[in-house]
């Protein structure tokens, strides 16, 4: 009984001090906030950890940082210490993570997908096209896998794939170049890959601007004819309905009263690009200059919106 009782106590002891050991990490962890340079020639800075609004993210970092010291070479420890890191805010970071990754599994797509990503939150644009080519080449003829979400949605239930992020981000990277034809090409794969009413409006949302931006409306219209009120979304709320605002049956001002949509920077560029291309820039750049002022530069409306600005 007293082997049983010490042993309990020991336990106890142990956790405890496991526990005071994260409390403490958590509560010292610093990320570098300058995370590099935007398009507009401004330092792209993110808030420093704090350990009461970043509880979560830290403590899932946490275990990410000892799964993946527990196994340096297991493919799926260092990227999800990469997904965790970018999640703190500290892209620069994940990158070099992933690079690691790379470095190990040089044919693994997941890293070149991730890296890529993180490549267009920091601006690096060229690099971000290298990876997602080196991505596409590793999944051709290769069987599509779904994601799991970082963050999950409010079913927790994750709606996209390897190969559709892949298209995605590609196309988006293209976009953001002002690179329309291959902005166009990537997106269209994308929604190929796309198995859900998620991944449809996401993609279908990008074709429709692209289209647009290349003085196609006529086809910019077809993109809008599957699209409809009663389809099933989890999480793209926001590309729905800038989608059935396109199709006229939504208006800006419906946009304006809806509170779940918060100030989402992918509302607020949707509705300033769809006045570009209606021949009211001044409009839409005034939308623009607001989104840059306010938004989350990481979202990737505001990306989008300076990568306008830039070219104005």
């Amino acid at each position: 009984m007293k082997t049983l009782l010490s042993a309990f106590i020991a336990l106890l002891v142990l956790s405890s001090c496991n526990e005071l050991q994260n409390n403490k990490t958590a509560n010292t962890m610093v990320i570098d906030t300058i995370q590099g340079t935007s398009l507009l020639q401004k330092p792209l800075i993110r808030p420093q950890i704090n350990s009461q609004r970043d509880s979560l993210h830290i403590q899932k970092y946490l275990t990410a940082l000892k799964n993946y010291e527990a196994n340096k070479n297991q493919e799926t420890n260092i990227i999800w210490l990469g997904r965790r890191m970018a999640y703190l805010g500290d892209y620069q970071k994940a990158i070099e993570i992933y690079s690691e990754g790379i470095t190990k599994f040089p044919k693994e797509p997941q890293f070149y997908r991730h890296r890529g990503h993180r490549y267009i939150s920091t601006r690096q644009l060229d690099k971000a096209i290298a990876d997602f080519d080196v991505a596409v080449s590793l999944i051709k003829d290769k069987t599509d896998v779904i994601e799991p979400d970082g963050i999950p949605n409010r079913l927790n239930q994750p709606v996209s794939s390897l190969h559709t992020n892949i298209w995605y981000h590609l196309g988006l990277a293209y976009y953001l170049k002002g690179e329309f034809k291959s902005a166009l090409a990537a997106f269209q794969k994308c929604l190929l890959a796309s198995k859900n009413d998620d991944m449809i409006v996401a993609t279908s949302h990008w074709l429709y601007m692209i289209l647009q931006r290349m003085e196609l409306p006529e086809e910019a219209a077809l993109v809008l004819n599957p699209i409809h009120k009663d389809m099933i979304i989890i999480e793209n709320i926001a590309y729905h309905k800038l989608l059935l605002f396109y199709k006229g049956e939504l208006s800006e001002k419906e946009f304006a009263g809806d509170q779940s949509l918060g100030s989402s920077e992918a509302v607020q560029y949707g509705i300033g690009n769809w006045y570009f291309y209606n021949e009211n820039k001044d409009k839409a750049f005034a939308i623009f200059k607001t989104l840059v002022e306010n938004g989350n530069w990481a979202g990737f409306g505001y990306i989008a919106a300076e990568a306008d600005l830039s070219r104005e």
